[in-house]
Parts: C-alpha cells; structure tokens; sequence
C-alpha cells in the first residue's frame, strides 16, 4: 500500500489554500482601502512606499496572516513534488 496522498485530497488542499489567500488578500486591500481608497493591488505588493501602512498595526497583522497562508501554500506544494 503506497504512502502517497490521494490525488482528490491534494486537490482539495491546493483549493483551500487558495481560498483562504483569496479571502485573506481581499480583507488586506479593503484595510489598505480604508487609507487610500486608490491602493491598488500591486500597491500593497509595496506597503514600505506607503507610511500609512507600515503604521498600521491592524494591516499589518492582516497582511502578515496572507504571507503566512501563501508561505504554507508553497511548502505543501513543494513537499508534495518531493514525495511525487
């Protein structure tokens, strides 16, 4: 019997991190939005150019929790080839 994960649930695992990414990256631009309703999405791909929210602890946070998700996404992702 073969270790490997079946194929329906890493396809379910890859969906729901790229849900929670989705979800999470929408909550980061409409905190971002509350500064400056003209951020746009490669705008926050910057937040050092932009005072406003390197200064906020509450964006901050959020924008921390997206880097984690997509950090979390890529390892699953890379562990998965290894095992492939």
């Amino acid at each position: 019997m073969s270790d490997a994960p079946d194929s329906h649930v890493l396809d379910e695992l890859d969906r729901l991190f790229q849900e929670l990414i989705r979800q999470q990256h929408a909550k980061v631009g409409l905190l971002a939005r509350r500064h400056n309703p003209r951020f746009t999405d490669d705008d926050l791909e910057q937040p050092h150019d932009y005072p406003e929210l390197v200064n906020d602890p509450a964006w901050q946070y959020e924008d921390g929790i997206l880097a984690g998700y997509r950090s979390a996404h890529m390892a699953v992702r890379a562990q998965l080839r290894r095992r492939g």
